[in-house]
């Protein structure tokens, strides 16, 4: 372990940590049209009912959608959210698609999110975006046949740092049943550290797309106060949900950033798990290896599993009607 960890830790040490003030963005106002049924692969059972439909669960920007994959005739499932990786300034839902299908073949109501990317956003848009997708989909549960209160986040590389971050959001979000990174960037001040002068391509980059997440500025003065919102281990509370994430032994996000939210989760009486497994594979690449894609999915049924059976649709608008106010339906699904 590199001392880089306690290094990047304590430089902000002494900053007093500000509750995070933003409220997720509401949901949009126009009316969906009502959708016709989209087909899954012929031959998949279970995906046979599902329709794929992307929707606004925000105005400010277009990267406000989310793709959405459920049955419009099936009782309330557990839900998944996705979210893609990609230095917190590029990637996009699509990448994330195989890995969504898998969950919805669990019989899972799943959302692929996107979300404002660095260059068109600083810190916390991200986690507010990632937030506003959780609120919009909570609120309109019935239509999407979706459990409010059993849901999962997983998140890939910088999507694994909004799914931690949204997990150590306040002191627990409401339904969190569990949250997954796939080699996250737990530790933003640690990526800083280890990507200092002989750090190799990755770790420069990373350290560079941290700047740029803060808005510019490095972790000293005036930004000392972003750069501890970003820093996932020190909004560990005693309400936050169980935690998994994997890495690669030689990636570069090792496991001890993990360690460091372990550390602080621990403390406060909730459970973490790190997986880590030999090789140099990082975020997507790492979750195709053999047995991970599979160790999560079984954690993550674990987490959602209840012992009551789901509770049926209801509400004033049928979920098989494709309609609902205050939900924007957009894009080509």
């Amino acid at each position: 372990m590199r001392s880089a960890v306690t290094v990047g830790s304590l430089a902000l040490a002494t900053v007093l940590l500000a509750p995070a003030a933003t409220s997720p963005a509401g949901a949009t106002t126009t009316p969906t049209p009502s959708p016709s049924a989209t087909q899954a692969p012929p031959g998949e059972d279970v995906l046979a009912s599902t329709i794929v439909r992307t929707y606004a669960y925000g105005r400010q920007s277009a990267r406000q959608r989310m793709d959405v994959w459920w049955d419009p005739h099936a009782g309330r499932r557990p839900g998944v959210f996705v979210i893609h990786g990609g230095w917190w300034n590029s990637g996009d839902k699509k990448y994330m698609t195989e890995v969504t299908r898998s969950y919805a073949a669990m019989g899972y109501t799943v959302f692929n999110i996107n979300y404002r990317l660095s260059q068109e956003a600083a810190w916390p848009a991200q986690r507010t975006d990632t937030l506003a997708a959780i609120a919009t989909a909570r609120r309109h549960a019935d239509f999407f046949s979706f459990d409010p209160d059993r849901y999962v986040v997983v998140g890939f590389s910088a999507g694994g740092h909004l799914a931690t971050a949204v997990g150590t959001y306040k002191d627990g979000l409401p339904g969190l049943r569990g949250v997954v990174g796939i080699s996250p960037v737990i530790s933003p001040l640690t990526a800083y550290s280890d990507g200092d002068e002989g750090a190799d391509f990755d770790q420069r980059k990373l350290r560079q797309s941290a700047i740029a997440l803060a808005g510019g500025c490095r972790p000293t003065g005036a930004c000392a106060r972003v750069w501890s919102s970003m820093e996932v281990p020190w909004h560990a509370s005693a309400h936050d949900a169980p935690v998994l994430t994997v890495h690669s032994s030689d990636e570069f996000v090792p496991a001890y950033q993990s360690e460091l939210l372990k550390e602080q989760l621990n403390q406060v009486g909730v459970a973490m798990n790190i997986r880590v497994v030999p090789g140099y594979f990082h975020s997507a690449p790492l979750y195709r290896e053999p047995g991970v894609a599979e160790g999560v999915r079984e954690w993550v049924a674990g987490k959602l599993a209840a012992p009551a059976a789901p509770k049926p649709a209801s509400g004033s608008k049928s979920a098989a009607s494709g309609h609902l106010p205050s939900l924007r339906r957009v894009g080509a699904h």
